[in-house]
């Protein structure tokens, strides 16, 4: 018994006696992107000929001490933050996502209330707390205090904003985990089960990884955005890096050289935080897709690889 294979239709290469397909032109498509460049190459031409722009200016303060300290001072904000709102985010979508009444209840209101309240108010009160309470105890209600201390002794302005963008930060970190644990199919659930794997093993082995998938993108969106909310805090006088910016060109009134410090250090930072978004994400993809696509490394490597050979492009070794 014989296999008939089907022979692949012979192209114009084959056969020049063949018609050649005529190709489709798309000179809307052209024009258009010809349009986008020229804007592009204003824009470029007038950050370079524009003297407003004052990047002497911009490279003196650029890496200047005082702006490096206040760049530090915004990362610390921003880890301490992340670090602590997301672990905090995560015990409120325990309560959202357990069985037991009170707990929904209070998570519930935790979230509704910490969304409701812009992030400055927040910022305030704590910054503002020790006029509601000079001391503060923990102890048992309506009974004796263990500890006792002073509030202004232990809440500082770096405190009180690390407090603020934390709690701030767990409302909608909660509603993020929440989201990427509902995402996963309950049958994989079922099936964990039913091949007998421990409900702890269950979590890290099978619903954290695809959760993951879809808690990854939205949690680096709210990294970022605290990182760029961190500047809220210079209504604190906190020396942060936005704060200094203001206080030198309060100074010396090169307005718009020292925004734009701030501002490609924002993109710096950001553009960080983007590439190990990427590189997470591809981590977790590993068990959703067969073969992984290239990272840009690799996309390089292989046309410098393929530029260095003899071999043209399409022809078989």
């Amino acid at each position: 018994m014989s296999a008939s294979v089907a022979a692949a239709p012979p192209t114009q290469q084959d056969d020049p006696a063949l018609p050649e397909v005529a190709r489709q032109y798309h000179p809307w498509r052209w024009l258009v992107a010809i349009a986008a460049l020229v804007v592009v190459a204003q824009f470029a031409h007038g950050l370079v000929t524009n003297p407003g722009w004052d990047w002497p200016t911009f490279a003196q303060y650029f890496t200047a001490d005082s702006v490096l300290a206040a760049l530090k001072l915004t990362i610390e904000l921003t880890l301490w933050g992340t670090v602590l709102g997301f672990l905090l985010g995560t015990l409120v979508a325990i309560g959202r996502l357990s069985n037991n009444p009170v707990l929904q209840v209070i998570a519930w209101t935790y979230v509704w209330a910490f969304r409701s309240i812009p992030l400055i108010v927040q910022l305030l009160f704590w910054f503002n707390i020790a006029y509601l309470y000079k001391h503060l105890s923990v102890g048992i209600p309506f009974g004796p205090a263990f500890v006792d201390f002073e509030v202004n002794g232990v809440i500082s302005g770096f405190t009180a904003a690390v407090i603020g963008l934390a709690l701030h930060q767990a409302a909608y970190a909660a509603e993020i985990i929440r989201a990427g644990y509902l995402a996963v199919d309950p049958g994989q659930l079922e099936a964990s089960a039913a091949l007998g794997i421990p409900r702890g093993r269950q979590f890290w082995t099978v619903i954290a990884p695809q959760a993951m998938r879809s808690i990854l993108p939205n949690a680096t969106n709210e990294v970022i955005s605290l990182f760029k909310g961190t500047s809220i805090v210079s209504v604190m006088a906190i020396a942060e890096l936005f704060y200094q910016v203001q206080v030198i060109f309060g100074r010396n009134g090169r307005v718009v050289p020292l925004l734009m410090v701030a501002t490609v250090w924002y993109v710096v930072l950001t553009t960080v935080l983007s590439v190990v978004q990427y590189y997470l994400e591809r981590h977790y993809a590993k068990g959703a897709t067969r073969e992984l696509p290239p990272t840009p490394l690799q996309r390089v490597r292989a046309v410098l690889r393929e530029a260095t050979t003899n071999v043209p492009r399409g022809a078989t070794r």
